[in-house]
């Protein structure tokens, strides 16, 4: 058993040089030797134990990390961390020390430290299951488990009930521990002296004036201005001599917009629509056609030459195969081309019906949107009559607030007659502080002056003292001479001028290189324009006879074509007008009923019907001038068959009443 004179001296040994040691830059026998030095210079005669509880604790670091990691994690989260060196030799002296050292010295040593932090600790470690659990199983990851458990955790078992007793006899002494608190004597506040406030004068104020009776609304706020319709009739002349004016600009444009009235429909509605619409003049297409000049670049001659050369091998594989007998595949094409067609017809009734089931749904919200805006009247009335009512009970309240307020300042006034006299005492006391006031603080502002100038004065001269100092001359001229080297015993060692030389030869030599270069980039280039010439004549070859191939094809065609016929009306397209010819009629009627005009989703009130139905045709017209545009261009350059063209125009023409016109 050891023994010693003061445990706590000795722990608090051991915990400084955990604290200086580093596992990295430091040693384990160096880190001894030094505690050795240190425990002579303390004077301690037999340092054995404090080697050896050193050398345990950072041989069985990773055993003890485990155990200090997990107080601090659950038990210990209020504990300095600074102190964890402590528990860990404490932690090794339980676990590998307690049968040398035996119980009673262990408790000599437990109790020379904090008694607080030991007995959260010993009762941490020392819990049944935190040893039976975790502690087993994490040490077991580390050592083999059969060890562990017969070298360690049985002993630390069998030493826990002893060692319980131990953590009795700590917390009896956590609880007869009296503290001496310093008792202070309580400071009690006093209130201020202050001087009571004057009551302030309450001002008189100004009689409320009676609020007039208001004009009622006039009637010609719910209906719109003459003005407005005259100008609006100013605007549709303006607009026809416009259309007029175009007219006569464009007469020799496509005539492909004469109005046609769709069937089936009241004269008088058709009356009023066509002799609203705006005419239709399609604009010239600037430009030639055939004769457009293209400037083709290398990469463009050389894919072009390619592609030709592709079509040639095609053509040539065609032939061969055709007199080998194989089978001609225009008849299919031909019955491909047909049916796509069909399909196309069928996709345009479709988009027909889509649009007059949408134009359907619109008279329809027109309508619904009239039964809103009759409704919201009859809201407003109400709302109106509600408001007058309010008002007149605010006004009769205001009138006995505004007697009441009266009758209080008379009051007021009557107990503050002699306030005026006494301002005026006050003012001439204040203004005579105000004077002492500033006679003390012009002279310490004078003083400041007086010194702050001083400071500058001396600086002034400070300043003069090192300009002169730096006006001094000063040679710094160091000459060289170019001819001769460092001398420094370089191998490669030469002057500045034998250097300039070397690099004038370098250039000469380089320039040379140069020149040889661009000569064969010059022969190069001269060869890849040859072969570009090569190449676009043979294009050129080849352009024509497709050209007179295509001119042949395209006679061809003109001889087949047929007159265009009109767009096939479908069943549910006519079924559609019909319904939204009863709808607007019945808009109409509504419309005269409830004296309102009809808007359309954003218009305003003022809006005739006019105006309305040539918003609607605007944009159809401009639609159907882009729709011809991209058609011509599509029949240009061969997208697109001249018999679909044809059909796609009649469609469009009949979506808004104007007759097809042939494209040429």
């Amino acid at each position: 058993m050891v023994k010693m004179a003061s445990p706590g001296k000795h722990i608090e040994i051991v915990v400084q040089q955990l604290n200086k040691f580093n596992p990295e830059n430091e040693s384990v026998e160096h880190l001894l030797d030094e505690s050795a030095k240190v425990l002579q210079t303390l004077n301690v005669t037999d340092g054995a134990f404090e080697l050896e509880t050193l050398a345990g604790c950072i041989e069985y670091k990773p055993l003890l990390d485990i155990v200090v990691n997990a107080f601090f994690v659950r038990d210990g989260k209020h504990c300095l961390f600074s102190e964890r060196n402590l528990y860990v030799v404490i932690c090794y002296l339980a676990t590998f020390q307690l049968e040398e050292l035996g119980l009673q010295q262990f408790s000599r040593i437990v109790k020379s430290l904090d008694i607080a932090k030991m007995h959260k600790f010993l009762r941490f470690f020392f819990s049944v299951l935190n040893l039976s659990t975790w502690i087993k199983d994490e040490w077991s990851q580390i050592y083999d488990s059969l060890y562990v458990k017969e070298n360690w955790i049985d002993p630390l078992l069998g030493w826990q009930p002893k060692i319980e007793q131990l953590i009795k006899q700590l917390a009896d002494k956590l609880a007869n521990r009296v503290t001496t608190v310093k008792t202070s004597t309580v400071t009690k506040p006093k209130e201020f002296d202050l001087t009571t406030p004057k009551p302030r004068a309450i001002t008189i104020p100004e009689p409320i004036p009676l609020q007039e009776k208001h004009r009622p609304v006039p009637q010609s706020t719910y209906k719109p201005p003459k003005e407005k319709q005259h100008l609006q009739e100013i605007k549709y002349r303006n607009r026809r001599r416009a259309e007029e004016l175009l007219l006569e600009a464009n007469v020799s444009q496509f005539r492909c917009a004469t109005v046609k009235p769709e069937k089936k429909a009241p004269r008088g509605y058709i009356s009023g629509i066509m002799k609203n619409k705006t005419k239709f003049q399609a604009q010239k297409i600037q430009g030639k056609i055939n004769n457009v000049p293209i400037k083709l670049n290398a990469t463009a001659i050389l894919r072009e030459g390619a592609h030709y050369q592709r079509k040639m091998e095609q053509e040539l594989s065609r032939i061969e195969s055709l007199l080998r007998g194989a089978h001609d595949p225009s008849e299919f094409l031909e019955w491909q081309k047909q049916m796509r067609e069909k399909d196309l017809e069928q996709q345009l009734a479709e988009i027909e019906c889509r649009r007059l089931q949408g134009k359907l749904s619109h008279e329809e919200a027109v309508l619904a949107r009239q039964n809103v805006i009759q409704e919201n009247k009859k809201k407003a009335e109400l709302k109106r009559e509600e408001t007058a009512e309010l008002m007149h009970q605010y006004a009769e309240k205001r009138l006995q607030e505004a007697k009441e307020m009266r009758e209080l300042v008379e009051q007021v006034v009557e107990g503050h007659k002699n306030v005026k006299q006494a301002r005026m005492k006050l003012q001439k006391y204040k203004r005579q502080i105000v004077q002492e006031v500033s006679e003390e603080s012009r002279e310490l502002l004078r003083q400041a002056l007086e010194e702050e100038e001083e400071k500058i004065r001396k600086r002034y001269e400070l300043i003069q003292q090192i300009r002169a100092i730096e006006s001094l001359p000063f040679f710094r001229n160091k000459f060289v001479d170019l001819t001769q080297t460092a001398g420094y015993g370089f191998s490669g060692e030469m002057s500045i001028v034998e250097l300039r030389e070397r690099l004038a030869l370098l250039k000469e030599a380089q320039k040379k290189a140069e020149e040889e270069k661009r000569d064969q980039i010059i022969h190069e280039k001269q060869a890849k324009e040859q072969q570009l010439l090569d190449k676009l004549e043979q294009i050129s070859l080849f352009r024509a006879a497709l050209g007179r191939a295509a001119a042949l094809k395209q006679e061809e065609k003109k001889i087949k074509s047929r007159l265009t016929e009109g767009p096939m009306k479908d069943e549910r397209v006519l079924d559609l007008q019909k319904k939204i010819i009863e709808k607007t009629m019945e808009r109409k009627k509504q419309a005269e009923i409830l004296k309102i005009t009809p808007q359309k989703d954003g218009a305003g009130p003022g809006r005739s019907w006019e105006s309305y139905e040539n918003s609607l045709q605007e944009p159809h017209w401009k639609e159907m001038e882009e729709s011809r545009e991209q058609q011509f261009k599509m029949l240009q350059n061969g997208l697109m068959s001249r018999e679909t063209a044809q059909k796609m125009a009649a469609y469009q023409a009949a979506r808004i009443g104007a007759t097809s016109c042939i494209l040429r």
